[in-house]
């Protein structure tokens, strides 16, 4: 994994025997001109990566040249 995308805890963090684990949330933003476009590029993305979806947002951005924008947040799944 490239270590500019890992979340750096001490090294004496651990949370396994906490009731609420910790689960580090990540967002990413999908763009594009029509509703096809941007989800092929989620779907492609989801796909190439081990991650567990926790919600998703859509909006439509006035003026911009890519109007449509699917928001997901996520974390990774611990296998």
């Amino acid at each position: 994994m490239d270590p500019d995308l890992c979340i750096k805890l001490p090294k004496d963090f651990d949370d396994s025997d906490a009731e609420a684990q910790v689960h580090p949330v990540a967002r990413l933003f999908f763009i594009g001109r029509t509703n096809a476009e941007v989800f092929a590029q989620a779907q492609e993305w989801l796909g190439a990566h081990d991650v567990l979806l926790q919600d998703i947002s859509w909006k439509h951005l006035q003026g911009e040249d890519n109007p449509l924008q699917l928001t997901i947040h996520f974390y990774f799944q611990d296998v």
